[in-house]
């Protein structure tokens, strides 16, 4: 049976600012980045010290789905520091961090305009 996610495709409309993005606000590491077709290489990323990769590419008739909000949730152990740190690194956020019973979040976005969540559990909640 499955055992895991192996990527998940983020659509963006220009793959170099992308990369930029996502590796130097982010942190992302570059694991693959082979051509695809004339308009578009496939572009995997990697979180440091994770199996789960992250593809920077559209697929065809779904270039509709650039700047929407993403089902992607990206967790983290502290999101006081995570958000400290993100925004030092440049990144807008749309929703500043929030306290909720199960833990908390905030929504930022890349520069497509595509939306995601941040989130810690509650161990590790805003104060």
């Amino acid at each position: 049976m499955i055992s895991q996610i192996g990527e998940v495709t983020i659509p963006v409309t220009d793959q170099n600012r992308a990369v930029e993005f996502y590796t130097k606000c982010l942190n992302f590491e570059v694991a693959h980045d082979i051509p695809f077709d004339e308009n578009q290489r496939w572009i995997e990323l990697k979180i440091p010290g994770t199996e789960t990769a992250i593809v920077l590419f559209t697929m065809e008739g779904h270039q509709d789905r650039i700047g929407t909000l993403s089902n992607i949730v990206f967790n983290c152990e502290n999101l006081e520091d995570t958000f400290e740190k993100m925004t030092q690194n440049g990144i807008e956020f749309v929703q500043n961090p929030t306290k909720e019973s199960w833990g908390s979040f905030a929504l930022f976005k890349d520069p497509d305009g595509n939306i995601f969540c941040v989130s810690s559990h509650a161990s590790a909640a805003v104060s």
